[in-house]
């Protein structure tokens, strides 16, 4: 968790493109949204390696929102109950439960469904968010944060000195 973290702010910091970034905040958000204790939420996770983002932000996304996730499950249960309750898609459900190995994803219990929903719902949105905070980050936060007294007597410190790597551009 510790080193995903250090990733993340090393890309903050450095060259990486922030679309890159962004895109790992969402797929952490969404991969935290969905429950991992079913095979559905494994196979997103191994799903999202197939696209190019930086994985220290997805798992700082996740790690966020599964702290968060005792405030927000209520909500994601009764989202996922409405959900799975709109007569339109009872069909698709219907065929989906009869299909081989869908039914083992869970996608009929109330919590996947919510987490998926609002994991999607929510992706755009966190992606174009921290497409526009990490500029302001870059341009106004770091620079006060390198300048600092403590980072400076930090930096001196030949035993933390890998700091100054970290928010060296």
């Amino acid at each position: 968790m510790l080193k995903s973290i250090g990733k993340f702010i090393i890309a903050l910091n450095g060259n990486l493109n922030k679309s890159q970034i962004a895109a790992g905040v969402a797929w952490g958000v969404l991969l935290g949204l969905v429950p991992m204790s079913n095979p559905f939420g494994i196979v997103l996770f191994i799903f999202s390696f197939f696209f190019t983002h930086n994985h220290g932000g997805k798992i700082l996304g996740m790690a966020i929102v599964k702290i968060l996730s005792m405030l927000i499950l209520p909500a994601l249960d009764v989202l996922g109950w409405q959900i799975l309750h709109i007569e339109a898609l009872q069909p698709l459900f219907t065929t989906m439960y009869n299909m081989p190995f869908v039914p083992f994803t869970k996608f009929n219990n109330t919590l996947v469904m919510g987490g998926l929903t609002a994991g999607i719902v929510l992706w755009l949105p966190v992606f174009f968010l921290f497409m526009t905070l990490i500029p302001l980050y870059r341009n106004h936060i770091a620079p006060k944060i390198r300048d600092s007294k403590l980072v400076k007597k930090l930096t001196k410190s030949p035993i933390l000195g890998f700091i100054d790597k970290m928010f060296t551009n």
